[in-house]
């Protein structure tokens, strides 16, 4: 028994713009990346209908973004205050 194929979203992004970009049919393309038209056409269709999302609201931040960088402010935090004691212990001692 065969084991499917499993295919990364940048190889089927790849493949869904060169049939996209129209020089050559889905079945030319399919038999350049080795894939069958079918899942080619659903590619497509898929990169047709998701293009307005990258155009939509502008730059915003992801939700894993946001908690990282509140993350990091409180590392910043952490950091100044470690420092406003180390100077303080610095003028005691200079």
């Amino acid at each position: 028994m065969a084991k499917r194929k499993s295919h990364t979203a940048a190889f089927k992004a790849q493949v869904a713009l060169a049939t996209v970009k129209g020089d050559r049919t889905v079945n030319e393309v399919a038999a350049q990346f080795g894939v069958h038209p079918t899942l080619i056409h659903d590619w497509k269709k898929k990169l047709l209908a998701g293009a307005a999302a990258v155009f939509e609201g502008g730059a915003r931040a992801t939700p894993a973004a946001d908690g990282q960088q509140a993350e990091l402010f409180e590392q910043i935090g952490r950091l100044k205050m470690e420092l406003e004691g180390v100077k303080k212990k610095a003028a005691v001692f200079g």
